[in-house]
């Protein structure tokens, strides 16, 4: 029996925007200079006759999405066509519920024959769009939704996850591990999420492959803008605690010096937690392993800093079975990349991983459904940034607030980008601006993600 407060679609719209970025990130071995935004608005009624308009939105990072030795423009354009695909497809998804539960058809029943259907007649004889792609395209418009249910019922987003609002609960979506006393019957997202969420949570600055460390390392290159161009300026400004190192996963020199300096500046600064990403370009655990166990050696201050590994390991844990069990046991050890959604994560399990790395665009259903399948086989969360700016901010931090993760919040678009999002900051200046090593959330309020602006189409 449907509820009152189900919705359905009735209308669906989607704009690009672009936006360079202020310097270089390096992504594996591609450098991003500008990416494009994909922003949809999801149009929402309910049993009771309420009407409403939902939003979302997520940089299509092509280099992140899609490493290739293809060109840029091709894998961009790709992700163009793909996302305009998504309108008429999103039009189409008949029937009412709960988002999570419209989400769940949209994303992991529909959207698969979609992304066969279009690598079938648009990339015939080319290298395939990867399913990564497609969910990042399609995030923009499964945000939407779930920012529409809680603008149509008058509630915010993370307020809609219980019994009273579902028409199912988990079991309806996850299945725990073979042979194991855990159970989704009975259980809701809301079950497993911080609904009580603070109004301030630590952030983390990624340190990019690019970046530079102090005074001495600058060329005279850098941009004259106002903002921090190195990483000491960063810290001593933004009050950091926590670093995001990227590495480069293919030059155990390069990775392990760079750790060492980072480490150095992390212990004068007093900078308390550390994280390594080593890009997916790791074939075999030892070489993590062998940096870890020098690092332990030699800068033990360093080691212990170091909170978590993230995915060293290429995306597709189906073709690289690798197991990882030897450095979980040295450090915590992430998914990223490789976690498309709760089944993925249960293989990353099986193989050895004990934490996962959410992202809002690998869409806002399957981080929800992902943080419960997780938090019920007791691994540990984080929540990583895709250098989101503008509004895909927001719904990227409330699922840092929510999500209970072990520290905080990645959040890098004001490193990388930071004006692009002076209009949204106009509003909440707190999740645009990292001070003394947090992201202030309070004016996060209202229904849906609490965007509290008009926005533009």
């Amino acid at each position: 029996m449907a509820k009152q407060y189900d919705i359905r679609i009735t209308d669906v719209k989607l704009v690009f925007l672009s936006v360079d970025t202020r310097v270089p990130l390096k992504f594996g071995s591609e450098i991003l200079t500008s990416v494009t935004c994909a922003r949809a608005s999801v149009c929402a009624e309910n049993e009771n006759g309420k009407v409403g308009e939902g939003v979302g939105e997520t940089p299509l990072s092509v280099q992140w999405v899609w490493p290739s030795v293809i060109s840029y423009e091709e894998r961009h354009d790709a992700l163009i066509s793909f996302s305009e695909l998504l309108v008429p497809f999103c039009k189409s998804i008949h029937g009412s519920g709960h988002a999570v539960e419209l989400g769940h058809n949209l994303v992991f029943e529909k959207l698969p024959s979609l992304l066969t259907q279009f690598n079938d007649r648009e990339r015939s004889g080319l290298e395939p769009l990867p399913w990564l792609a497609a969910l990042v395209c399609v995030s923009a418009f499964d945000i939407a939704l779930h920012d529409a249910y809680g603008v149509v019922n008058e509630i915010p987003t993370y307020q809609s996850y219980g019994v009273k609002y579902l028409n199912f609960d988990l079991s309806r979506f996850l299945e725990p591990v073979r042979e194991s006393v855990i159970s989704f019957d009975g259980k809701y997202p809301s079950d497993f999420l911080i609904l009580d969420a603070p109004d301030k949570i630590p952030v983390w600055h990624l340190v990019g492959g690019l970046d530079p460390l102090n005074k001495k390392e600058l060329n005279g290159d850098e941009p004259v803008d106002g903002y921090p161009v190195h990483l000491e300026e960063w810290i001593e400004r933004d009050g950091l605690n926590c670093l995001k190192i990227k590495l480069r996963g293919n030059d155990s020199e390069w990775d392990y010096n760079r750790l060492v300096a980072i480490g150095e500046i992390a212990k004068e600064m007093n900078v308390e937690h550390l994280t390594t990403d080593f890009n997916c370009t790791v074939t075999d655990p030892n070489y993590v392993n062998q940096i870890l166990d020098h690092l332990k050696v030699n800068h033990p201050m360093s080691w212990d800093k170091i909170l978590y590994v993230e995915q060293p390991f290429p995306y597709d844990l189906d073709k690289h079975r690798i197991q990882v069990h030897s450095l979980a046991r040295r450090k915590p050890l992430f998914m990223d990349e490789s976690a498309h959604d709760w089944k993925h994560v249960r293989l990353g399990l099986e193989l050895g991983w004990n934490g996962v790395a959410l992202k809002t665009c690998k869409t806002q259903t399957g981080a929800i459904l992902s943080l419960c399948w997780a938090k019920a086989h007791s691994m540990d969360l984080m929540v990583q940034d895709l250098t989101n700016p503008m509004l895909a901010q927001i719904p990227h931090v409330l699922l840092g607030a929510h999500a209970g993760t072990i520290m905080g919040v990645e959040s890098n678009g004001m490193q990388f980008y930071p004006d692009a999002s002076r209009k949204e900051a106009l509003v909440h200046p707190g999740i645009y601006e990292r001070r003394n090593g947090v992201l202030d959330l309070s004016t996060l309020r209202g229904p849906g993600f609490g965007y509290q602006m008009k926005i533009e189409f």
